[in-house]
């Protein structure tokens, strides 16, 4: 397993990011891009996991859950 970080700029980036990110990866985002209108449902449907990062708690919940899933599944 390995974590794969990403600094985009602008919401467009995502696509291009979706194109160089390996297969069997577990792409996880901010929840704020969940609410960039047809940007957002694209993300919602390709599997994003969005994490609210104004909940520390929750997103912590959220990563361990992501992480454990992950270990069993053997994905990165």
């Amino acid at each position: 397993p390995f974590v794969i970080v990403c600094n985009h700029q602008a919401s467009l980036d995502l696509m291009g990011m979706v194109e160089v990110i390996p297969e069997r990866c577990v792409p996880i985002a901010k929840r704020e891009l969940l609410y960039l209108g047809t940007v957002g449902w694209a993300c919602w449907l390709s599997g994003i996991i969005f994490i609210d990062r104004h909940r520390r708690d929750a997103a912590i919940e959220v990563i361990s859950r992501t992480a454990n899933t992950m270990r069993q599944e053997n994905v990165r």
